[in-house]
């Protein structure tokens, strides 16, 4: 009994540190989602530049599995090279060891302090952002009560006869050591957890230094193996990413094995204390390995593209179809291509919209995973379309030619934009009052359908404008955009008036609608701003040139 309540302690807390993960992970991705996606994939452009990004996106979301799965987003169907997006992952185990190296030290004590203060922040702030920033730093001071716990936990575990007994026996057999950490960290869905647990058992004499390094490269193969049996399967290609990080570690470790007695003579020389034995290991396992592993990777690439190789191209509707990278050479023909595949993208925010106002009406249990999946087509042929004008020689191109760049890299980012609104607030927005009832009367559910429909008005008037260069639309666009604003004020004085609380929850609905297309709408009318600007038709703000408040005569 007393075993099964330790293992049901020892679940317990290693739950807690992945809630704790998970804290970390949606806060930051909420306060700084987009921004971080895209110096990741400004980050991705070679290999340098990608273990540099792999390293700091994981040092801030505490990681390396979510950074794997951010790599492979991008890396999934060409829109950025494999290489850079393998080196970003040696940054990402880099990260985690230099985690590692800090979590190795006593910080426990300021759990109650960063639980403290997150807590603070994210009560007592209206602002977003603060209140992300409170959920981060909770989670981390949940991530470090649920490690001292875990080890506190492990304390009679360590010093139980039949487990020492069982390590005795294991410690001249480097490969069983090795496949019972992979396990332990595989369980854990951490690396660092992981390793902590073998510096704890170092510490307590229940294991030697031998055993303690081939633990060390166990955790960190285990660890890498979350990716690879989590990751999407849908595409072979999809997984060349995760299994190419898992297979730099298997070689790896098999390397360390071969050379355990010269490696544990090595790093004792080091620092001979436990915690900082087990640390140091972790980090030197990851940067040697980095260092060995960055000239192959070329050719490392080409190996898993032909093992992994691509679906075809017209069974995922997230592939690029026209980024010829031939036509680089020829910058009209390219802008061309980009164009195409940046309508592409107007055709899935189509579709979004279409989807969401069905959503209101009909009860859709799958209305959320619709969105997203269309929401990825989006997002990927966006950053292909980025990638590839980005490869375009500037020597080759004239003035007309880079300003057409600048607005077809605009106009697909503003889809993007638009896409993310849709996917992460209105879709669910639409599911749960379409699964809850929110007291819609006919009126307003008449509202919510004519609002979506002068949406999609607004994405064919942000087509006409981008690819016809047609001035009369790009000032209805603008004219729409000021109507959504007014028609927000006329939602949020009626939600104001609203006294009964079924009333009260329906305008809410309405003005929660109202105020998400007008974001929508924000970032389509952003379409006709260099058109309008160009043609001198646009005004450089709506304020006035009063002084002292009084308006301007």
């Amino acid at each position: 009994m007393t075993e099964a309540w330790l293992l049901l302690e020892l679940a317990g807390y290693a739950a807690l540190l992945l809630w704790g993960l998970h804290m970390v992970q949606s806060g930051i991705l909420r306060a700084y989602g987009s921004r971080l996606r895209q110096r990741l994939g400004v980050g991705l452009a070679n290999r340098r530049r990608g273990f540099l990004a792999g390293l700091a996106v994981t040092a801030v979301l505490q990681s390396s599995t979510a950074t794997a799965f951010m790599v492979t987003s991008f890396c999934a169907g060409g829109a950025v090279a494999l290489v850079p997006g393998m080196a970003a992952m040696l940054g990402a185990n880099v990260g985690t060891a230099l985690m590692v190296q800090v979590l190795s030290f006593d910080v426990s004590a300021l759990a109650p302090l960063l639980i403290l203060a997150g807590v603070v922040a994210f009560r007592s702030s209206e602002q977003s952002r603060r209140r992300d920033l409170g959920r981060v730093s909770i989670g981390l001071g949940l991530m470090l009560l649920s490690l001292h716990m875990m080890v506190v936990v492990m304390a009679p575990v360590e010093g139980s006869p039949a487990l020492r007994g069982v390590l005795n026996a294991l410690a001249d057999l480097p490969l069983p050591n090795l496949l019972v950490a992979a396990v332990i960290a595989w369980a854990m869905h951490s690396s660092i957890a992981g390793v902590l647990f073998i510096a704890s058992l170092h510490a307590t004499g229940v294991i030697g230094p031998d055993a303690a390094i081939a633990m060390v490269v166990g955790a960190n193969i285990g660890s890498a193996l979350n990716p690879v049996l989590e990751g999407d399967r849908s595409e072979w290609a999809r997984l060349r990413v995760p299994v190419g990080n898992l297979a730099n570690r298997l070689i790896g470790g098999v390397i360390v094995l071969a050379a355990l007695p010269w490696a544990t003579q090595a790093m004792t020389s080091i620092d001979p204390s436990p915690a900082r034995l087990v640390a140091n290991t972790h980090l030197a396992f990851n940067v040697v390995l980095a260092v060995a592993a960055m000239p192959l990777l070329p050719a490392f690439a080409r190996l898993l593209e032909r093992l992994l190789p691509d679906a075809d191209a017209a069974g995922d509707p997230a592939a690029p179809r026209y980024l010829d990278e031939a036509a680089l050479r020829t910058p009209p023909v390219a802008l061309a291509n980009a164009e195409r595949e940046a309508l592409r993208q107007a055709d899935a925010i189509e579709d979004m919209l279409r989807a969401i106002a069905t959503g209101f009406r009909t009860e859709d249990r799958d209305l959320g995973k619709r969105i997203a999946r269309l929401n990825e087509v989006v997002d990927r042929l966006n950053r292909a379309v980025q990638v590839y004008l980005a490869a375009l020689r500037p020597d080759l191109l004239g003035q007309e030619d880079a300003r057409r760049v600048t607005e077809i890299r605009a106009f697909a980012l503003n889809l993007e934009s638009a896409g993310d609104v849709l996917d992460r607030s209105l879709s669910r927005v639409a599911a749960k009052w379409a699964k809850d009832g929110a007291g819609l009367d006919a009126a307003m559910k008449d509202s919510i359908q004519a609002m979506h429909a002068r949406a999609l008005d607004q994405l064919k008037l942000a087509v006409a404008a981008f690819m016809r260069e047609d001035a009369a639309a790009a000032r209805q666009l603008i004219e729409e955009k000021e109507r959504m604003r007014i028609e927000e004020a006329e939602a949020a004085q009626s939600f104001s008036l609203e006294t009964e609380a079924g009333a009260i929850a329906a305008r809410a609905v309405v003005l929660e609608v109202v105020r998400d297309l007008k974001r929508v709408g924000g970032h389509l009318a952003a379409t006709a701003h260099p058109l309008l600007e160009r043609i001198g038709a646009l005004r450089p703000s709506r304020l006035t040139d009063a002084e002292d408040g009084l308006p301007a005569t």
